[in-house]
């Protein structure tokens, strides 16, 4: 298999830390891949016309594509219910679109700044994104600590890619700040090894 993707994605972070989870990184020849909607680059449009990123090619089978449904597939393939089932599973399926949608807002803040020109870049439309994210934050640290704190499933891993990348683009904001116990679970679960492995660049 062959997985399109960027270290700087915390969409693709997803997938890779799920990949080291899960003990398939041998599986899956890694392409680095860039672009943005205006330009699509090196993103592989014959394999996900939507021009997105992360995008999982899989021989004698469709092109997976969103990080969600390639997540899914690699926790199938070797059963390790990242996915739990019962009453838990639909807790773990909001927790993952919650830390899906803070990597949403968190990237469109970036595009509104490096896709327009400076003089028509909107003030406004990058802090109603940073309010969509900071609601959340703060949902996640009034009601979701006892999950997050749980067994390891896919929705601690989205969000623990979504805060890795407020810090990796956003540490301006400061996003711990008022949040102590969802920063200290953050401090744990960055230590673990899929996390570690995974981590954005530097730069």
């Amino acid at each position: 298999m062959r997985l399109y993707q960027n270290a700087n994605s915390p969409f693709a972070r997803k997938v890779l830390a799920v990949l080291h989870e899960t003990g398939q990184t041998g599986d899956v020849e890694l392409v680095q891949a860039t672009g943005t909607a205006i330009d699509p680059g090196t993103i592989p449009i014959a394999h996900n016309p939507l021009g997105k990123i992360p995008a999982l090619e899989r021989p004698g089978g469709a092109t997976l594509y969103d990080s969600r449904v390639i997540c899914r597939f690699l926790d199938d393939r070797k059963g390790a219910r990242l996915y739990p089932s019962g009453a838990r599973q639909w807790e773990t399926l909001t927790l993952e679109a919650t830390g899906d949608g803070i990597m949403e807002a968190a990237i469109l803040i970036v595009y509104e700044t490096r896709l327009r020109p400076e003089a028509h870049v909107l003030p406004e439309i990058i802090e109603a994104q940073w309010a969509k994210i900071a609601r959340t934050l703060d949902a996640l640290e009034a009601r979701w600590l006892s999950h997050l704190a749980g067994p390891l499933d896919i929705g601690q891993i989205a969000v623990g890619c979504a805060l890795g990348y407020l810090d990796f683009r956003h540490p301006a904001r400061e996003w711990r700040r008022g949040r102590d116990g969802l920063a200290t679970w953050e401090g744990r679960f960055r230590a673990r090894p899929c996390m570690a492995a995974t981590a954005p660049p530097d730069s």
